[in-house]
């Protein structure tokens, strides 16, 4: 692999995950078909929700914008990864960086709201079934989702500029196969991360709220769940709760991990495995996951892949090109 001569006043040198070029082929397939794996997944959802009217609804409505933050939260590292690995040359330019960590710090910040959102959205169906129209009129369902994409895009703009402020000084080497924020602030000229730190602890506040939020949203979902005397019924509000709970709990546990710990000096096999549960797995596991269990997202699935619904859509667009 070309190493730091490359790595000029205008770049970084991403260590990937072996010199040996064998293991650097292979990372980028398995990288590549996971890659394809989560983008059609998540694109096969928001085509579903889009198509089926019975999925106009506000969970789904949640769940179709999750995928689409999935859709782009991996397109932020993988792609950049394959084609470093691919190319055996672990440069990113200083202007790829900046929008990566920005887009990255932005679309998991995104994520953790709108998860937090769809555990109020869960909460609010369950335990307040009377108001739930109320509470969840569409006009309140698109509020939602703008203050979630503005407080990702505030978070990424405060981290990006405040990362990119500080002066760094020797090889500009990042143990990560992304720009991490974490392996970043090692390369600093000093240790007055004053500014980093204030913003770190922002953004740590606001994620241990988005947790606690969940938290009690799900505690008042199960109490009041035990208390429904039918099986069914406990069994329909499991199948879409749990799903939901399932990534939460995945998504906050790998990244707190990734994040609250110190950075370490090499890229250790911890680091990467770590690294890959919170930026790899989630978005690529999450159509599964949210599909395995809800009866009437299998449902619309088989019927968008019907050959029925081919034909239909097929007559719509000669209609239109008609037109």
């Amino acid at each position: 692999m070309i190493k730091a001569n490359l790595t000029s006043v205008n770049g970084f040198l991403l260590v990937g995950f072996s010199n040996d070029r064998k293991f650097e082929i292979l990372h980028a397939l398995l990288f590549l078909v996971t890659y394809l794996l989560a983008l059609t997944g998540n694109l096969l959802i928001i085509t579903i929700i889009i198509l089926d009217h019975r999925l106009h609804s506000p969970m789904y409505y949640f769940l179709k914008h999750l995928s689409l933050l999935d859709v782009c939260f991996i397109s932020v590292t993988i792609p950049q990864s394959i084609a470093n690995s691919l190319m055996d040359n672990g440069y990113i330019s200083l202007g790829q960086c900046i929008l990566q960590v920005f887009f990255f710090i932005a679309l998991a910040s995104s994520e953790i709201t709108i998860l937090t959102v769809m555990s109020y959205d869960r909460y609010a169906a369950i335990c307040q079934p009377l108001n739930y129209e109320i509470i969840m009129h569409p006009s309140a369902c698109r509020r939602a989702v703008i203050a979630v994409w503005f407080a990702g895009g505030l978070s990424g703009l405060m981290h990006t500029a405040v990362n990119f402020s500080i002066p760094l000084c020797g090889d500009r080497v990042i143990h990560q196969f992304f720009c991490d924020v974490p392996q970043m602030l090692k390369l600093s000229c000093s240790y007055d991360f004053i500014n980093e730190i204030a913003v770190a602890a922002f953004t740590t506040s606001t994620a241990f709220i988005c947790l606690i939020s969940i938290v009690l949203s799900y505690i008042r979902i199960f109490s009041t769940v035990l208390r429904i005397p039918s099986t069914e019924g406990r069994t329909k509000v499991f199948s879409t709760c749990l799903p939901h709970l399932f990534v939460v709990t995945f998504f906050l546990l790998a990244a707190g991990f990734e994040f609250l710990r110190p950075p370490s000096d090499s890229l250790s096999a911890m680091d990467l495995m770590f690294s890959i549960f919170y930026t790899v797995i989630p978005p690529t596991l999450n159509p599964v996951i949210y599909s395995l269990r809800n009866e009437a997202m299998n449902a619309a699935l088989r019927k968008v892949l019907s050959k029925e619904e081919f034909a239909q859509r097929k007559m719509d667009l000669k209609a239109i090109f008609k037109l």
